[in-house]
């Protein structure tokens, strides 16, 4: 933990350690030399250490805990590898609509769904081989009055039996000294061995990352993709809710759409509106559903861009009024721009290698009206789309 130990991390409990984590809330890690120097004649130089690893994490975790996170601790680690708190939130309310009481969270990490779960009601077994994350488990239970209802075990998840729980929740490590791990076999524990646990319980959800290839999703499970605030968190695999099923979910609406295993769309000629999908759908191979919600097509057979003709309210898609379609060249687009007015150019791109800032230090974008221009084939053509989302003011038509 940044060089924090046990010894060390418990010393942060102690009332000494509480009152200079308080006073640490607020400091500004720029300043950390001086605030360490300063904190070092009043305290142990180990203490001062602990407190400002755990003040800069917290800071670090206020992202996905909001203000939990000045209250929790945490380790590098964990909060790196943890889920967000309105993913985890979702997912616990679903476990306990399905009626789960008592629940096994193999793989619990800092307990960053083991907190969601209980304040659901479920009772926790939360397992970890690491004696300091047990032991930060153990403290966040502690510091949100969620002890009671968290049991922490310091144990290597594949010797636990979980009989006499009604559900199983793996989140596997996904991450190795050299950084993110991409095959579901190179995970701790590896996919196989989490699947195979699943498959013994009456209900069980395994965290994986989103880009996990759809050859890869066993058949009896739901795989369920889930973005917040059109960000894809993670996917995961469900046992014992709808097998074979897929399932795209957007938070923070909860809007859930199952897939209808639609042929894919026709490709047909940009109309007036174009949908964005959200990324949930994108990666749960959904695309198909959103062209049939807005009777559109896709623009290209291989972009995940869908056009109509009409307006079609959909949580799963963001539309956008297309004014202009033209072929690729970014002297014809800083020409319509000035011409548009154009001083604010929200830059989009999808099959396409220019990167956004080239495209706006090339058409230097001055006026004042605002539109998005998105840089993607159409039928195979390299093209541009201009045009703004439904509802705003964007340049005047030609």
């Amino acid at each position: 933990m940044d060089g924090v130990d046990l010894d060390a991390f418990s010393a942060l409990l102690t009332d000494e350690g509480q009152s200079l984590l308080a006073s640490l809330r607020d400091y500004d890690p720029a300043a950390e030399l001086a605030t360490a120097t300063r904190l070092r004649r009043e305290h142990d130089a180990g203490l001062v250490a602990a407190a400002l690893t755990q003040a800069r994490l917290r800071q670090r975790a206020a992202v996905k805990f909001g203000e939990d996170a000045y209250r929790m601790y945490f380790t590098p680690d964990g909060v790196e590898q943890s889920t967000r708190a309105s993913v985890a939130r979702h997912r616990a309310e679903r476990f306990a609509a399905l009626g789960v009481r008592r629940l096994a969270d193999l793989c619990c990490g800092i307990g960053g769904d083991a907190v969601p779960l209980a304040r659901a009601g479920v009772e926790v077994l939360a397992v970890d081989r690491s004696p300091l994350t047990c032991a930060v488990v153990r403290a966040n239970a502690q510091a949100l009055g969620l002890a009671g209802l968290i049991e922490v075990r310091c144990a290597d998840v594949t010797e636990i039996a979980a009989d006499g729980y009604d559900a199983v929740f793996v989140d596997p490590a996904r991450r190795g000294g050299r950084g993110r791990i991409f095959d579901p076999e190179a995970y701790s524990p590896p996919l196989s061995w989490a699947v195979a646990a699943a498959r013994k319980a009456p209900l069980a959800a395994l965290k994986v990352a989103p880009g996990i290839p759809h050859e890869a999703v066993p058949e009896d499970a739901e795989a369920e993709w889930v973005s917040d605030h059109g960000d894809v968190k993670e996917a995961v695999l469900w046992f014992g809710t709808a097998p074979g099923t897929r399932r795209a979910t957007l938070l923070p609406s909860g809007a859930t759409l199952p897939a209808a295993g639609l042929p894919d769309p026709q490709v047909r000629p940009v109309g007036r509106w174009l949908y964005e999908p959200d990324g949930a759908v994108i990666r749960a191979h959904m695309v198909a559903d959103v062209a049939a919600r807005v009777g559109g097509g896709l623009i290209d057979p291989t972009i995940a861009y869908v056009t109509s003709d009409e307006r079609h309210t959909t949580p799963y898609a963001t539309a956008y009024e297309i004014t202009d379609v033209l072929p690729f060249g970014l002297k014809r687009l800083k020409a319509l721009l000035r011409e548009r007015e154009v001083g604010v150019l929200t830059v989009k791109k999808r099959g396409s290698a220019v990167e956004p800032e080239e495209v706006r230090r090339r058409v230097k974008p001055q006026g004042p009206h605002a539109a998005t221009v998105f840089l993607t084939r159409v039928a195979g053509a390299p093209s541009m789309l201009l045009g703004s989302p439904a509802g705003a003011s964007g340049p005047a038509r030609a």
